[in-house]
């Protein structure tokens, strides 16, 4: 049988603490909520009555409830106050003396079957135990922010944490409703140790300039359907917090170069710049505290008139290829009021590729978001050929064939024979250097990368890829294009993975070296993910769906180009290429999916 907590003890309360105090609170537990002075009690007082009172306006707390729970918390300053507490747990700020500090009194202050737990996100939790005469009664209980919403909890176990306090832990959070993952004492533990590096390549993509901030995050939220972009995540995270995880992390983790703090990161700290809390990180908002961000020097001015600037006009767009990509871009631009003119390899393909936009667009009118008047005029605006002559007097070519360089560069030797001048040339390659594709040509000036995501009717992103020869003009109109198609156009420059794929992968990788290392457990990893940072997919389940040998091919890239040694694909994916487990289309990858 589990311990029964009838109180625990909560020290510190900031965002977090507070946060905490309100869950064991909202689930019938007697709280001891304990600060250093009356004024720091004061406004955690005021944090947890703030965030109740928001539920009761929202509907999600009846004011009864509110105010039960309100009376099960007992504010008080100083430690000795927790003479009596079932367990306690510390969440103060991330600085590691302070918490050894902090469980020493705890040790003299609890009784001698208290367990005591920290909530830090990446400090050891083992040298925090080391403070206290009980370290096999010292355990991690990573909540995640805001407390009361997210679903997970870490539970961080030391070589010495006994196996009764763990099995306690893991009950407790059941009753409170959360979902455990049980993992021993490592630098970032699941989720902060696959965020932050991430974040952490964000800032140092932005500090390079080879993306606007605004385009970094548009793209990872449109592109993997993320809650929030990097960079903004950043600033609400607090980018103090976010540089003393990272310097933990780089410390502690074996001193990956990836997990050292951007110089930026540390010069924005120094200046003040901290986020939301001060007003102003990456971002600047409409007072310290706000989440409404507020226009700045940085922030793009009058982007219609931008976008119009210099931009050619386009008419009638050529789409070469036949695959799921090619099909689904023809559709974009059919729906959009361009003329098409559809290229393959032949008649047989072409009927394919003519028979899936009909059912596509089928689909729509099904479900009620096209009538049938815009599918037949959509439909009525291609037209289907196999001869790249045919597109002779197009304005914009969109190529769409497989991601082999030899191809696209002859079909663009082609195209630069066939096409009429000041034609846009365009090239949907995923992970290839499109200055290769360009330089096939004799007007390198007139190409440029338009990377649809899939499906391409769908998703809102196109990456614009501009290479050191494309022109101001060519780079207008591509923008104009994908807007004038409903896209949101993100603009970077010729690097291995653009801003999404050099983003995505690293972290997909990092998990997979996670699993590797036997940390944790592949499911355990995409519950951190999705129930502790929002992902709509963990990162087993993604790469399952783009599939092993895909995953494999952008990591090598993405290696190749930067010769970053933490870039290196792990050799549990390599393996298991080699196995033949691609994922769902081979039915097995990292699960089993012959029976689902």
């Amino acid at each position: 049988m589990a311990r029964e907590f009838t109180r625990v003890g909560v020290v510190g309360l900031g965002t977090m603490g507070a946060g905490i105090v309100e869950v064991f609170a909202r689930n019938g537990v007697d709280v001891t909520a304990v600060e250093i002075s009356d004024a720091a009690l004061e406004r955690g007082r005021v944090t947890l009555t703030g965030s109740t009172d928001r539920a009761v306006a929202k509907g999600k707390l009846a004011e009864a409830d509110r105010d039960a729970l309100m009376s099960r918390v007992d504010f008080r300053v100083g430690l000795d106050a927790l003479h009596d507490v079932d367990l306690v747990i510390e969440a103060v700020p991330e600085h590691l003396d302070l918490k050894q500090r902090i469980f020493a009194e705890l040790d003299r202050v609890c009784k001698p079957e208290a367990i005591l737990a920290t909530n830090t996100s990446s400090l050891s939790v083992t040298e925090i135990s080391v403070a206290t005469t009980r370290p096999n009664q010292v355990i991690g209980i990573h909540f995640f922010n805001p407390a009361p919403v997210m679903k997970l909890v870490e539970v961080v176990r030391t070589v010495v944490t006994s196996a009764e306090v763990v099995a306690d832990v893991e009950a407790l959070c059941e009753r409170l409703g959360k979902v455990d993952v049980t993992i021993s004492d490592r630098a970032g533990f699941i989720a902060n140790a696959l965020l932050f590096g991430y974040l952490n390549h964000a800032v140092g993509m932005f500090e390079a300039r080879y993306a606007t901030r605004e385009d970094i995050d548009a793209a990872m939220k449109l592109g993997c359907g993320l809650p929030m972009g990097p960079l903004a995540l950043m600033d609400l995270i607090g980018l103090d917090t976010a540089y003393e995880i990272l310097d933990t992390m780089y410390r502690r983790g074996g001193r990956d170069r990836r997990h050292a703090p951007a110089p930026l990161l540390k010069q924005m700290v120094t200046a003040g710049l901290l986020g939301r809390k001060s007003g102003r990180g990456f971002y600047t908002y409409e007072r310290p505290g706000s989440p409404k961000v507020v226009p700045d020097a940085q922030t793009p001015v009058n982007a219609d008139a931008a976008l119009a600037d210099g931009a050619r006009v386009v008419a009638k767009v050529g789409v070469v290829g036949s695959g799921t990509m090619a099909t689904g871009i023809i559709e974009v631009f059919a729906k959009a009021g361009y003329e098409v003119i559809s290229v393959t390899r032949g008649a047989e393909k072409s009927a394919k590729v003519c028979e899936a936009v009909k059912t596509s667009l089928n689909k729509g009118v099904v479900r009620g978001k096209l009538a049938e008047a815009d599918r037949d005029a959509a439909m009525g605006r291609i037209t289907w050929s196999a001869t790249l002559e045919h597109l002779a007097d197009v304005d914009l070519v969109v190529e769409a064939v497989v991601e082999e360089l030899s191809v696209k560069k002859a079909l663009f030797a082609s195209l630069d024979e066939i096409c009429k001048p000041g034609v846009v040339l365009a090239t949907t390659t995923s992970s290839l250097p499109v200055i290769d594709v360009a330089m096939a040509t004799q007007r390198p000036a007139d190409v440029i990368g338009l990377h649809f995501f899939n499906p391409a009717p769908i998703m809102p992103l196109v990456e614009v890829v501009q290479t050191i020869r494309t022109s101001v003009e060519t780079s207008a109109t591509a923008r104009a294009v994908c807007a004038a198609v409903g896209k949101t156009g993100v603009v970077c420059g010729d690097r291995s993975g653009f801003i999404v794929n050099a983003l995505l992968f690293p972290y997909l990788n990092d998990a997979v070296r996670m699993l590797e290392a036997s940390y944790s457990t592949a499911d355990d990893i995409d519950y951190a993910m999705k129930l502790g940072c929002g992902y709509p997919m963990g990162p087993f389940e993604l790469l399952d769906v783009v599939g092993l040998d895909v995953s494999l091919a952008i990591q090598r890239e993405l290696y190749l180009e930067l010769r970053e040694p933490g870039f290196a694909p792990a050799p549990l994916l390599e393996h298991l290429v080699t196995a033949g487990y691609l994922g769902r289309k081979s039915g097995r990858g990292f699960r089993d999916h012959t029976n689902r």
